[in-house]
C-alpha cells in the first residue's frame, strides 16, 4: 500500500503570526500549526532560495572548526534512516566530520540519484555555528530558546515523538511532515525504547507502504493523521509528544529547530516509566486496575488537584514538589531500586 498524501487532513495554517499570538492562541490550543513565511526574512533563508552552494557558502562565515557527527547511510535504504533487516542494527553509520566536509559531500550527490543518505542532525547551533543566532533572531521566542540545525539530502526520519515542545523552520529546499497525536501511539506499533536511531522510540511501521496485514490499527492512526508540506521560510509548529515522520524532499535541504519544555521533571521520564513497568505490569488485572487510578488521581490528577482536601504541609510526599522534597523522595527511590 502507498499512502495517498492527499488524502490526509492538512495541518492548520496561519500567515502574519506575531509573538503574541504564539504565546495567547496557539499555544494553549496544543495542535499543531503551520506558519508561513515566519522566518522568510532570514539571510540564510533568501541565500538558501538562490542555490544550495550558496547557503553552504553564507553558513561557513559562522563556522569554526568545530567536528560534528556525519551520518552516513545504507545506500541500500534509499535514504530512509531506520534499523536494518530483522532489526539487526541500524541502517547507517556516523562518523566525525566538520561541517564543511559534511556540506562539500552533499554538494558533490546532488545530482545522483541513488545517493545515500547523508545527515547532520540535531547540531546546537551556538556551539557549531556561533554568531549565527544574532543574526536570525526568532521572532516568536526571541533569544529564550537556542536553535539546533540539520543540513541532509533527502532523507526519511521514521516516525516519532519529541518530549518538548517543538518549533521547526525550514531554511533550504521543502519538507512534509505527517504528524500522528499522542493518543495514537497503540495504533503505531512502537518499536524498543532502548534500541533506537536516535534515543527516541519510533513508529516500527512504513509510511510510504504500510504493510497493513501485519500493522492491521495503522489505518485508525492514518484516520487521524495530519500532514504539512513546508517551503523555504515557513515553520511547524509541533506540541509535545506529537508523533511525526519528517521526509525532506529535495537533493539539499536544511532545517532551524527550536525545543523548549516549561519544566523539566527532577527525574528523567523514562526512567520512571521503567519502574513503573517493573512495578506494575506483571501484577493481575485487578491489582493494575487499583494502581492506574493511583496514578490518575495522584501523578497525573485526572479528578483535580491530589490531596486538595489537607493543607500543604500535610500533605507529605504528594504536597508541592520542592528540591528539598524531590532529593528526599529520589533518596527513598535510590534505596529502593538498591535492594535485591
Amino acid at each position: 500500500m502507498t499512502l495517498p498524501q492527499h488524502s490526509l487532513a492538512k495541518v492548520a495554517e496561519r500567515r502574519n503570526v506575531d509573538a503574541r499570538t504564539f504565546q495567547d492562541e496557539i499555544l494553549p490550543a496544543n495542535q499543531p500549526v503551520v506558519l508561513r513565511g515566519v522566518v522568510d526574512h532570514w539571510p540564510v533563508v533568501q541565500q538558501g532560495k538562490t542555490s544550495a552552494r550558496g547557503v553552504c557558502e553564507y553558513l561557513m562565515q559562522f563556522y569554526q572548526g568545530k567536528q560534528v557527527p556525519l551520518l552516513i547511510g545504507d545506500p541500500a535504504s534509499k535514504r530512509h534512516i531506520f534499523y536494518q533487516d530483522m532489526m539487526a542494527g541500524l541502517n547507517f553509520e556516523r562518523r566525525p566530520a566538520t561541517i564543511f566536509d559534511g556540506m562539500r559531500l552533499l554538494l558533490s550527490q546532488v545530482d545522483v540519484a541513488d545517493a545515500p543518505a547523508i545527515y547532520m542532525e540535531s547540531l546546537p547551533v551556538a556551539d557549531c555555528l556561533p554568531g549565527f543566532t544574532a543574526a536570525h533572531v526568532m521572532p516568536l521566542l526571541g533569544d529564550t530558546v537556542s536553535p539546533n540545525i540539520w543540513i541532509g539530502n533527502a532523507v526519511k526520519v521514521q516516525t516519532h515523538y519529541d518530549l518538548m515542545r517543538n518549533l521547526a523552520c525550514v531554511v533550504a529546499g521543502k519538507r512534509r511532515f505527517t504528524l500522528f497525536p499522542p493518543e495514537q501511539l497503540p495504533n503505531l506499533y512502537v518499536g524498543p525504547l532502548d534500541f533506537t536511531p536516535a534515543g527516541t522510540p519510533l513508529s516500527m511501521v512504513p509510511l510510504d507502504n504500510p504493510d497493513l496485514q501485519r500493522y492491521p490499527r495503522f489505518t485508525q492512526a492514518l484516520a487521524a493523521a495530519q500532514v504539512a508540506d513546508l517551503e523555504a521560510g515557513d515553520a511547524l509548529y509541533l506540541p509535545y509528544g506529537w508523533w511525526h515522520h519528517v521526509e525532506s524532499l529535495e537533493p539539499f535541504n536544511i532545517l532551524i529547530n527550536y525545543w523548549w519544555t516549561e519544566k523539566q521533571p527532577p527525574v528523567p521520564n523514562y526512567d520512571a516509566l521503567l519502574h513503573a513497568v517493573l512495578a506494575f505490569r506483571d501484577l493481575p488485572a485487578e491489582q493494575r486496575k487499583f494502581w492506574q487510578g493511583m496514578f490518575d488521581y495522584f501523578a497525573f490528577e485526572t479528578h483535580g488537584e491530589a490531596l486538595a482536601h489537607l493543607a500543604p504541609e500535610h500533605r507529605g510526599h504528594m504536597g508541592p514538589i520542592t528540591p528539598e522534597k524531590a532529593a528526599a523522595i529520589k533518596a527513598i527511590l535510590a534505596q529502593s531500586l538498591g535492594r535485591p
